[in-house]
Formats: C-alpha cells, structure tokens, sequence
C-alpha cells in the first residue's frame, strides 16, 4: 500500500460550473478560464513531484488551506489557526477541481476513489492544497 503527498500552492480554488454562449443556431459550451488555470497548475504540480500513477482503489485527503484575513486582531488569529474555515468554495468544488485535474496522471478515472476526506482550514503561514493519496 503505497501513500503519495503532494503540496499544491495558491488559492484554493471550486470548480465551477460550465458556461454557455450563443453562436448563431448553436450553443457553445465551455469551462471558465479560472478554472482551466487551476486546474492546469494542479496537472503541473503533480508532474514536478515526480509520482507515478496510482493503481486499484484509492483513498483521497485533501486538506485545503486559506489565509487568515488581516483583519483579524492578533489574538484572533492565534485562535483561528488549524480551525476549520466556514469560507467559499465548498468542499466539493474544490475536490472536483483537484481530481478531475488528475485523472489520467495521478491515476486512470477518478471513479477508482472510493473514500474521500475533505477539509477546509485556516492558516497562519500559506495557502494551498496538501494532497494525500492512498491505494487501498
């Protein structure tokens, strides 16, 4: 049983849902820009880390991290640090960001994940993704 950790620095960032335009008699269907970003950045960061792809079943953390606001007061902050954060995007959009990113690099489908742990923290020092993958 083989357990890859990837790091994914930046924002978190949903998946969001498609957009649609009109073209004459035909409706063009496609993925907003921000999200093709991200998801290209998250291709990219898997392939730097050097893994292979994963075979058989898979369980999956992602563990995403959100600054603080300044605003905060010191002490606030202090508290706030590791807690769960309450912000947008949902837990879902950021997985379906991140898995549909590596399906056919980190594994074939992401239909081989069958167990799935999202969380969404504050944090004092960075923004990103920590990224678990077990083979089950």
């Amino acid at each position: 049983m083989s357990t890859v950790n990837i790091h994914i620095p930046g924002k978190p960032i949903g998946k969001a849902r498609p957009k649609f335009s009109r073209q004459g008699n035909f409706v063009k269907t496609y993925t907003p820009e921000k999200t093709v970003n991200y998801e290209n950045w998250v291709k990219m960061c898997w392939m730097n880390s050097g893994q292979e792809k994963m075979q058989g079943n898979i369980i999956a953390v992602i563990v995403a991290r959100f600054m603080i606001p300044q605003s905060f007061s010191k002490k606030k902050r202090n508290e706030l640090n590791e807690k769960p954060c309450p912000k947008k995007p949902d837990c879902d959009n950021i997985a379906k960001s991140i898995l549909d990113a590596l399906n056919g690099i980190a594994y074939d489908d992401d239909a081989q994940i069958v167990d799935l742990s999202v969380s969404k923290v504050y944090s004092a020092t960075e923004e990103g993704v920590d990224l678990y993958l077990t083979e089950a």
